[in-house]
């Protein structure tokens, strides 16, 4: 038998003072488009905000549905308006940040399972780390290199592929 192990580093922040200016801006941009969500189920409004390669800033907000699961996240929404508006260009980074309306947003959150696999399907599309910069309305934040280190052992293409 062996044995792996899966690891992977993120910085941390005391707060968005601390990250560089362009990090700060793109943090609460994110911050100010969780007010663009409609969650009247979740009360959980996300916001998310990415600068492309070409310098061009896309927005998504998550929008749910009565008929659940069929709502979407801000990520899953910004990714399909870069692709669409900007095909084939890469995301240098993409900030997240939610208001709580059942409770604090005082620290950072992580994609769901089903925005890591859409993360990582795009990153490896354009062939480009997306960095993530995480950070609720106050509190701490975490800067992560590139989104695939959120999802260890994805299921790719390349299984569709037969190529493993």
């Amino acid at each position: 038998m062996k044995k792996d192990e899966y690891k992977f580093s993120f910085e941390v922040y005391d707060s968005v003072g601390e990250l560089s200016e362009e990090d700060a801006w793109l943090l609460n941009e994110a911050r100010e488009v969780t007010q663009h969500a409609y969650a009247p189920y979740s009360h959980f409004q996300v916001g998310a905000v990415a600068k492309l390669a070409n310098g061009e800033i896309v927005a998504g907000s998550n929008q749910e549905n009565a008929s659940f699961p069929v709502g979407l996240c801000a990520e899953r929404v910004l990714l399909a308006s870069a692709s669409s508006l900007y095909p084939k260009i890469p995301i240098v980074s993409m900030a997240i940040s939610y208001q709580s309306g059942n409770g604090d947003s005082d620290h950072p959150i992580s994609p769901c399972g089903i925005c890591r696999q859409s993360l990582q399907e795009f990153e490896s599309r354009v062939n480009h780390p997306i960095r993530l910069i995480l950070g609720g309305m106050e509190g701490k934040v975490y800067v992560i290199p590139k989104a695939s280190s959120l999802l260890p052992l994805a299921f790719t293409s390349d299984e569709l592929r037969g190529e493993w």
